[in-house]
């Protein structure tokens, strides 16, 4: 194969699997606004497709330059320069200059095929925060934060990791995000959830806790099976390479791993919702599958399948736990992404220990340093944010539906109007 061959290959395939890791924001809108009171899903939809943009233009700026630009070796953090592209040579090769396709083929991939698939990854992270806060949050404080993760918060960790930075340096492992892309975003989500509060009436002074129905099972579902989907090319794409018969094989480890681990969490969540929440819970099913997916995504390419039904099981019994723990500590996270993200990221992290070469002090540290920098930056941008603008909607949105308040209802068909004469 040909140097030429090689970077097309390689190029192809991280746009192919950035587009389907984009496809699972679209699964985490269906998944979220499904599962909230119709009241609320047109502002879920349309927080999350700005979520999504904001990401975009904010890591074009300058997340991406934080992330992997001029990083010594063990350092901590890019450079803050503005503006991310092509490079001179990349630029050279489309004025016609043809003697730049050896510089830009030696680059191993296009500047911009890279951007994308590890731009979506944010977009992960953002979706992670806005199901935690669906129904109280306001759309413009949201955007705030998610603004300032895509810029700083999140590649500051990429950079200690896979930019080259100081964990990376130790030799911490985390192939496709655990840690770096679900921890990250389950520590955000915890500490925006401390600062917004639950929703009101959620937690009663008896201490029972109200239930909200969600508005569609199905779309939840779909959205769910969705996610599933863009975990194979979250998966997938960390392993940044198609070029030869070693890769064709490490892809095909990759996605059974990950289908055998997501279906391990979902058959242990269906086994032990029962027992642990006292009915057979179709939504703790979809979150022990999810779970399962994140604790496998720390190292997919092990050679053992068996282990990764182990590490998905795994994951999926502590996904199903953390959402009993968070009832009973009276912390609201309307669609569990705490424990499918935090907890699962977590334990994905530390499994790769078992049969991923990880180093158990190393994967320790960077667990613990990396949730410190995340909760605790987040924590203090959210508090900024409350005392500037407020993060919270108004008592009469949350009772009217924020919906109603942004005059764009979900299933207007439903609504009584008044007759024009």
């Amino acid at each position: 194969m040909t140097p030429e061959t090689a970077f097309v290959l390689n190029t192809f395939s991280l746009l192919l699997w950035g587009a389907l890791v984009m496809w699972m924001c679209a699964g985490f809108t269906m998944l979220e606004s499904g599962s909230v009171r119709s009241k609320n899903a047109s502002v879920i939809c349309m927080k999350n497709v700005g979520a999504y943009a904001t990401t975009a233009i904010v890591f074009y700026v300058v997340g991406y330059n934080m992330m992997y630009a001029g990083i010594d070796e063990g350092g901590w953090i890019g450079s803050p320069t503005l503006l991310y592209g092509v490079t001179g040579a990349e630029r050279a090769l489309l004025d016609g200059d043809g003697t730049a396709t050896a510089a830009v083929v030696g680059n191993g991939r296009a500047a911009m095929a890279d951007w994308l698939f590890q731009m979506v990854f944010v977009g992960s992270v953002a979706s992670i925060v806005s199901g935690t806060l669906a129904e109280r949050v306001k759309l413009h404080a949201f955007l705030l934060f998610i603004a300032i993760l895509a810029a700083f918060i999140y590649p500051a960790i990429g950079s200690w990791t896979w930019g080259g930075g100081w964990l990376g340096a130790m030799g911490f492992r985390d192939l496709a995000g655990s840690t770096v892309v679900h921890s990250t975003g389950g520590w955000a989500a915890l500490a925006a959830v401390l600062v917004v509060g639950s929703r009101r009436g959620k937690f009663r002074p008896d201490g029972a806790i109200r239930q909200t129905p969600p508005n569609n099972v199905p779309m939840v579902t779909l959205g769910a099976f969705i996610v599933w989907m863009g975990f194979l090319a979250f998966n997938a794409g960390s392993h940044a390479g198609l070029t030869g018969a070693s890769d064709a094989v490490a892809l095909s480890n990759i996605f059974a791993n990950s289908t055998l681990a997501g279906a391990a969490g979902v058959v242990a969540a269906v086994c032990l919702s029962r027992w642990v929440l006292g009915r057979v819970d179709l939504f703790a099913s979809l979150n022990g599958g999810i779970g399962g997916l994140v604790a496998i995504a720390a190292a997919p390419d092990i050679p053992t399948h068996l282990w990764a039904v182990a590490i998905g099981g795994i994951g999926g019994v502590l996904c199903l736990l953390g959402i009993r723990l968070l009832e009973r500590l009276k912390i609201d996270d309307e669609v569990g992404a705490i424990p499918a993200h935090l907890g699962a990221g977590l334990w994905g992290t530390l499994a790769v220990c078992i049969d991923g070469g990880g180093d158990p002090f190393v994967q320790s540290l960077g667990m613990a340093a990396i949730g410190a920098f995340a909760f605790g930056a987040s924590l203090l941008v959210w508090l900024a944010i409350d005392f500037s603008m407020g993060c919270r909607i108004s008592e009469t949105a949350e009772r009217l539906g924020q919906d109603a308040v942004l005059g764009i209802e979900t299933f207007p068909e439903f609504l009584r109007h008044e007759e024009e004469e």
